[in-house]
């Protein structure tokens, strides 16, 4: 099988790493991710600058490219550059933290996915979440059982999963929840600091304990579950469709 690995963390970051290694084992692993960490800049891609690519030496003499764009950059690159025929599935991650709630609509990581998936090619997002213990070992191996799976199925056009595992050893992982995306905004907290003139500046902080309701991916993250969520492309509200059809417009 062919997959196209990319992350928002950089081409080094440990996530890209170890998934890599995990996988090229059984499969033909083309790593293409940018050449530094690019969180959060959500589905953005590169227009007013040119994005340059260099080649990377990976562990056992992989392929692998360090891009100076984004992760959609990333796939749009290795969709229209580098294949002569498309992958089987594109994997982006492992990232270190959750991409659950509305969160996903910020995440690079999530946004890499989405693009395999509006190009029609298998997408998959991975990421853990910031605890005691960031076992991207564990997760690798569970990506590694879950590609066969998706791909011998696959997924309606225009969608792609969205996975989550805790923060704990895979060991202690209760099992897995198919979820919904929950409606909680995660990124809400700031910290205040003062400058030394004198002046306030912000970061963003801690994130709030939130459970959410017993369906969504940030209770299954709560309850120690891997979080599987199948995602959308296609935003349109069609039920609103309907009932702009019976307004008097102009």
């Amino acid at each position: 099988m062919k997959i196209l690995l990319t992350n928002d963390d950089g081409y080094n970051a440990p996530g890209i790493q170890i998934l890599y290694k995990m996988l090229r084992s059984h499969h033909e692993v083309i790593l293409i991710a940018p050449d530094r960490e690019k969180s959060a800049v959500s589905h953005g891609i590169t227009l007013n600058e040119p994005i340059k690519i260099n080649k990377i030496q990976l562990d056992g003499g992989g392929k692998g490219y360090a891009v100076t764009g984004t992760p959609a950059d990333c796939i749009k690159l290795g969709l229209f550059k580098f294949f002569t025929t498309p992958p089987d599935l594109v994997i982006s991650g492992i990232n270190p933290g959750c991409n659950i709630g509305v969160d996903i609509n910020y995440s690079g990581t999530v946004a890499a996915a989405r693009e395999a998936a509006l190009n029609g090619i298998l997408g998959m997002a991975v990421s853990i979440k910031l605890g005691k213990e960031m076992d991207f070992q564990g997760m690798s191996r569970f990506i590694a059982g879950l590609v066969n799976k998706v791909c011998n199925n696959g997924l309606p056009s225009g969608t792609f999963l969205n996975i989550n595992a805790p923060g704990i050893s895979l060991d202690e992982v209760r099992g897995v929840k198919i979820t919904r995306q929950a409606s909680d905004n995660l990124s809400k907290q700031f910290d205040k600091r003062i400058d030394p003139k004198n002046r306030p500046y912000y970061w963003y902080g801690s994130i709030d304990h939130v459970d959410g309701d017993s369906d969504t991916d940030v209770y299954a993250l709560s309850q120690k579950h891997i979080s599987i969520t199948p995602i959308q492309c296609d935003i349109t509200d069609y039920k609103t469709m309907v009932e702009l059809e019976s307004f008097q417009l102009p």
